[in-house]
């Protein structure tokens, strides 16, 4: 995850303006703004930042991107109306997942994602961490529960047109609750 993808989902995650931000780090707004976009950043602002949104930073051993980095590559995929990237991101968030175990799992699904602009890619992103976090026995982040991470009727993750949708059967329990149909056998490793 890149510094400005991390401020940034750090400042979402308690709901605040860059305003409100820059006035609990006391600096002035047009420099979270600056950093936001990874401009003129450097540890102590990152630092800052995050304690100003009531966050500590952190690192773990891995070079993997995280939930958040790969709903900002999803956004910008979806956004150029490439849907086949799109969803090579969501299954290299799968591998990313799958590839790791214990804390360094949980440090991937950790950060609130912003939105991709498209509530069933939001609700697969969802799914995907709350799947593979407590498939190893790890909680939950809270934002995958949040309500905007539930579709009210089912909906395929349409990628070709073609493809047929997939019965309950072959959907991964957490896909099936929030209303994303994929099929499981998407997210196999080959």
């Amino acid at each position: 995850m890149t510094a400005s993808t991390l401020i940034r989902a750090a400042r979402k995650s308690r709901r605040l303006t860059q305003q409100q931000l820059a006035d609990r780090a006391r600096i002035d707004q047009s420099r979270v703004s600056r950093s936001e976009r990874g401009r003129d950043i450097d540890f102590g602002t990152v630092e800052r930042l995050l304690a100003g949104a009531g966050h500590r930073l952190y690192s773990a051993p891995t070079q993997r991107d995280d939930a958040a980095a790969v709903a900002a590559e999803i956004r910008t995929r979806l956004a150029h109306g490439n849907t086949e990237l799109a969803l090579r991101a969501l299954l290299q968030l799968n591998d990313n997942l799958v590839a790791e175990h214990g804390l360094v799992r949980g440090v991937l699904g950790l950060a609130e994602p912003e939105s991709t602009a498209d509530r069933a890619w939001d609700a697969a992103i969802a799914a995907l961490v709350a799947w593979r976090l407590r498939e190893d026995g790890l909680p939950a982040p809270a934002w995958v529960e949040d309500p905007s991470r539930y579709l009210s009727a089912p909906v395929a993750l349409v990628i070709d047109p073609a493809d047929p949708t997939p019965p309950l059967s072959e959907v991964p329990e957490e896909f099936a609750r929030r209303g994303v149909l994929a099929w499981r056998d998407t997210f196999a490793s080959v």
